[in-house]
């Protein structure tokens, strides 16, 4: 059932945790969410993706030395 205020959704236990039925037209992409309380609401975000820069500057630099590569000569390419 829709409302003004919302979408009327089932909670059900799943083990120790409660869940929550997410309507096929309300999905999050991924398959991961963040979940925080707002004082009696629940917001569910997706986890957004860090772009590959981000992910670089988080990573320690390697300390070996990157190998050496023998330099081919190109081949032709058809196009």
């Amino acid at each position: 059932m829709t409302t003004p205020e919302g979408r009327h959704v089932r909670l059900f236990r799943n083990g120790r945790n409660q869940a929550i039925r997410i309507p096929r037209d309300l999905e999050l992409p991924g398959d991961e969410a963040i979940v925080r309380k707002e004082g009696d609401c629940l917001i569910i975000e997706p986890v957004k993706a860090k772009p590959l820069r981000e992910l670089l500057t988080q990573w320690a630099p390697l300390d070996e030395p990157f190998p050496e590569v023998d330099s081919l000569p190109a081949e032709p390419v058809d196009l």
